[in-house]
């Protein structure tokens, strides 16, 4: 009996011993292993084609993934998308629409004034020039690459009367000859653009002084 005592704690042992080693780390079976071992996937890498696609209708038979942000998922800081649709060609039913849109930013403090004064210079100076009178770079008075004029913001009737969201609009899809800023500009920062202009054009009726030395524009731009 004592015999079979020392086999038995010799086999117990052994069995620890083996069960405690250091170089096993296999640990045999997992359940759902998917979880167990998270994948890690790297957003700007090249995908495996045999178990990735970009196609929705492979979604299930692949896994579906193509670099998009999920669907409604706005980022931290920023503003609710706009409500209104771009127009299609012709039409002009969501231009008038956009009127009724309230600006959803409040009056711009005085930080928030010289930044979005250095975003103007930057996207809409080369066109509307840094006194907003329509006459930047690109048109210089008529000996510029453009033949035609763009807008002057402070004088022009019907930019003076364009309601906020109207002029939101414009810039997130495009009017005319001027494209979509929707890339360069936040929605905040697009909003925040609509009271800068409106600050502006309100100042030029009421014959004051524009808060800003537009002498000094190309150093404002380069900060």
């Amino acid at each position: 009996m004592k015999k079979l005592s020392v086999i038995a704690t010799i086999f117990v042992t052994g069995a620890i011993l083996v069960s405690c080693n250091s170089v096993r780390r296999d640990p045999g079976r997992v359940y759902m292993p998917d979880m167990f071992y998270s994948p890690a996937y790297e957003t700007y890498t090249q995908r495996d084609s045999t178990q990735f696609t970009e196609k929705e209708a492979e979604a299930g038979r692949k896994i579906f993934y193509n670099n998009q942000p999920v669907a409604g998922t706005i980022a931290r800081g920023e503003d609710l998308p706009f409500p209104i649709a771009k127009d299609k060609q012709g039409d002009t039913t969501n231009y008038v629409a956009a009127k009724l849109i309230e600006n959803p930013e409040p009056p711009l403090t005085d930080a928030q004034a010289t930044e979005i004064h250095r975003l103007y210079l930057i996207n809409c100076g080369i066109c509307h020039g840094a006194k907003l009178d329509g006459n930047g770079p690109l048109y210089n008075g008529g000996s510029g690459p453009f033949s035609a004029a763009p807008k002057n913001l402070l004088g022009d009737p019907i930019v003076l009367a364009m309601p906020e969201g109207q002029m939101f609009y414009s810039i997130q899809y495009g009017k005319g000859m001027m494209g979509s800023y929707a890339s360069q500009l936040s929605r905040k920062q697009r909003w925040q653009l609509v009271h800068y202009i409106k600050a502006r054009q309100a100042e030029a009726k009421g014959g004051k002084p524009a808060p800003f030395d537009v002498a000094d524009s190309t150093a404002v731009a380069a900060k």
